[in-house]
């Protein structure tokens, strides 16, 4: 049995696809179909259209947290997917904000929870491990463990009229069973990548983890935030390393001449085979 796993959108773009800042990545098995979040608006459906990958046949939406670049593109994919699970942390309705100095932009969900039940998602909110099926779950809500992985504090929680710190509890993985062990997908990592790790190893009874894909939110970490994070995810033997998004061109640049020939840029219309 293989999984297949398809970048349907992401900040850069392989030659025809389209690029938009955000993520959505699809994963097939032999059993299941799960879409990761849905880009930031038009992307996610476009070039699942260009790769002739019908939506329709996707079985459940996870969104790893609710800020719009990961949940903007929900609408659309709706339109194609129907009647469908969407499976997130309870979290997701509370308003999240980015803050610039003065400047407060409204970076949560674009859209009311009731249009999009009208349009067939069938929400099913926990902050615990999900299983999808037999192969595929959610992290549920992510512990922070490491010392040096923080959360970015521009980004807010709108708490009556009052800005306060976002603990991104609605931050979530997923992980794939595959024969050679676990791959490890994620949205944004805001919690940290390895808190994720760390998290998974723990609900997991520490079972290997030989990819991960996703974004890792290191655009904006220093350089020995990059570093301990590198030596950390080295200690995993990974075959695997697809970073994407928020990882940032200098984190990325130094993660590839860590891991070598175990790394990749995993951008939109990238497609992996996991046997």
């Amino acid at each position: 049995m293989s999984v297949r796993i398809t970048t349907l959108s992401e900040n850069t773009a392989q030659l025809g696809f389209l690029a938009e800042w955000g993520l959505s990545i699809l994963v097939e098995t032999e059993n299941r179909k799960v879409l990761l979040d849905t880009g930031m608006s038009i992307s996610a459906v476009h070039n699942a259209d260009l790769m002739g990958i019908d939506l329709s046949t996707v079985d459940t939406i996870v969104l790893s947290h609710a800020h719009v670049d990961h949940t903007g593109g929900l609408r659309d994919v709706l339109m194609r997917t129907g009647n469908v699970e969407v499976v997130a942390h309870p979290d997701i309705w509370i308003p999240k904000y980015v803050v610039f100095g003065e400047l407060e932009r409204y970076a949560g969900i674009p859209f009311m929870r009731e249009e999009l039940e009208n349009h067939g998602a069938s929400f099913t909110l926990t902050k615990e491990p999900y299983k999808i099926g037999d192969d595929i779950m959610t992290t549920g809500e992510v512990e922070m463990t490491t010392d040096y992985e923080k959360i970015d504090d521009r980004l807010c929680l709108k708490v009556g009229d009052e800005m306060v710190p976002d603990p991104l509890t609605d931050d979530l993985a997923i992980t794939v069973r595959t024969e050679q062990g676990l791959a490890l997908i994620t949205g944004c990592a805001h919690r940290g990548i390895v808190n994720t790790v760390r998290h998974v190893q723990s609900i997991t009874g520490g079972e290997y983890i030989h990819t991960i894909i996703g974004g890792t939110h290191l655009h904006v970490a220093s350089p020995e935030r990059v570093q301990k994070t590198a030596d950390e995810l080295k200690e995993l033997g990974l075959q695997r390393l697809g970073v994407s998004h928020c990882t940032g061109f200098y984190s990325a640049a130094a993660l590839a001449r860590e891991f070598g020939d175990v790394f990749f840029q995993n951008n939109s219309g990238t497609t992996l085979t996991l046997e």
